[in-house]
């Protein structure tokens, strides 16, 4: 996989992050640095471990599964990819609670763990894909941290303007990483 492709595949996995950061700047009002690096480091490191513990299981099966891992791959990060699309054009959800607003481990641990369980169906996918798994993982780790930190900025000064787009875009992108992989193990593309 190439770092290109791996930078696609990070940006798609953050961007559940980066809508919930947003909605965390939004809820916050006036946003201090320390908020968004403990934003940026719940969302990084749970994005950075659910790919491991993914590919760690995966690591397992995919010997036995070898003819048909790209299918996997292709039908894991198609369903993570249309549910963020579902979900982004779906009901307009309450950003704005009083929960929201805070940042204490209560508050982000199940938003860190809900924003990452699409990150462990593609560390599966990783599996399957031999990917070099700790540069991959640092890699959307930090992503993660960034476009997170940078979410609750944004929704404190822009507010839900970019929530929707985001979803929308990060799905797009992990349906068409999807699509190449599945292309490419067939012949019918080389990139």
């Amino acid at each position: 996989m190439s770092l290109f492709e791996l930078f696609l595949i990070a940006v798609g996995l953050s961007m559940d992050a980066f809508a919930v950061a947003i909605c965390k700047g939004l809820a916050t009002g006036r946003v201090k640095l320390g908020q968004m690096v403990i934003v940026g480091l719940w969302f990084g490191i749970f994005q950075a471990f659910m790919p491991l513990i993914g590919y760690l299981l995966g690591v397992n099966f995919s010997t036995l599964i070898q003819s048909i891992d790209h299918w996997i791959a292709f039908i894991l990060l198609g369903l993570i990819g249309a549910n963020m699309i579902r979900e982004a054009l779906g009901g307009d959800e309450e950003c704005c609670n009083e929960e929201d607003a805070s940042y204490s481990i209560r508050a982000m641990l199940p938003l860190a763990i809900a924003t990452s369980i699409d990150a462990l169906a593609v560390g599966v996918s990783f599996a399957f894909l031999s990917v070099d798994i700790v540069p991959a993982v640092s890699f959307i780790g930090v992503c993660t941290f960034i476009l997170s930190a940078f979410g609750v900025k944004i929704g404190s000064v822009f507010g839900l303007r970019f929530k929707k787009k985001a979803e929308i875009a990060g799905g797009v992108i992990l349906i068409l990483m999807g699509a190449k992989i599945l292309l490419e193990h067939l012949g019918l593309i080389a990139f």
